[in-house]
This record gives C-alpha cells, sequence and structure tokens, in this order.
C-alpha cells in the first residue's frame, strides 16, 4: 500500500493519529467500483494495447491513423489493464494490438496482433487494412 493524501492532509491525519493508505487492488474488494477515466473530447480512437507506439513503431501508427483520416492528436494510447478503466463510448474506433476486447462496445473495432508484429509482416497490415476498409 502507498500513502496517497496531499502533504497538508497528511499533517493533519498525523496530528489526530491516523494514518492514511491506497489499496494497491481495489478492484479485489467486494462492490468496488472505479471511476471511469473521461477521454480527451478530441480523441476519435483509443488504441488498446501493452506495447506502447515509439519510435518506428509511432511512425507506423501514424501511417494507419492517416489512413483512416485522423492524425497523432485524435489517438490516445492505453495498456489493455487500464481499458476496463477508461469510458470509451465516447470514441469512434478502438484498437485491440495484441489482446482481446473485454466488452462490447459501440465503436468500429480493429483487432491485430501488437505493433510490433505488424511491422514489417505484409499479411497482418492486410489483415488489419481489410478490418479498416469494411468500415468505409
Amino acid at each position: 500500500m502507498a500513502n496517497t493524501s496531499s502533504p497538508v492532509q497528511s499533517q493533519y491525519l498525523h496530528e489526530m493519529g491516523i494514518d492514511q493508505w491506497e489499496l494497491i487492488h481495489p478492484e479485489r474488494l467486494t462492490g468496488y467500483q472505479a471511476d471511469l477515466t473521461v477521454l480527451p473530447e478530441g480523441c476519435k480512437l483509443l488504441l488498446v494495447s501493452d506495447e506502447k507506439p515509439e519510435g518506428k513503431l509511432a511512425e507506423m501508427f501514424e501511417r494507419v491513423l492517416k489512413s483512416i483520416k485522423l492524425d497523432l492528436s485524435q489517438a490516445l494510447y492505453i495498456p489493455s489493464d487500464q481499458f476496463t478503466s477508461v469510458e470509451s463510448n465516447r470514441v469512434d474506433w478502438v484498437w485491440f494490438a495484441g489482446c482481446s476486447p473485454s466488452i462490447e462496445l459501440d465503436a468500429k473495432i480493429l483487432q491485430s496482433p501488437l505493433l510490433s508484429d505488424i511491422d514489417g509482416n505484409n499479411q497482418h497490415r492486410r489483415d488489419l487494412w481489410q478490418q479498416i476498409c469494411a468500415y468505409d
């Protein structure tokens, strides 16, 4: 567990003899419901993957975005274990790279291997392109 209160709050609690802690795994508590993270207004595509697009992979990711008429400012990356804590009903596209959708969504869904597996693999790129074209 980790202490997460502000310095002023910590001081008050310390003076009263009260320790404040944050649970590492609050989802393990019965009845726990996490607050959903609201996506930025302009977010049109959510990339859900355990591999963050950086360097060469970010360039490939940007090319895919351009193919669906989006740019990097309209896309957001989140690790797959955080997907259920995001309010995803506002995005047009959700791209699951290297993981599977865990809930039913109203958005256009792309499902592929990890970005590193797509890069340089013509069959994976073709499969992704066919998914994109299916929504046109």
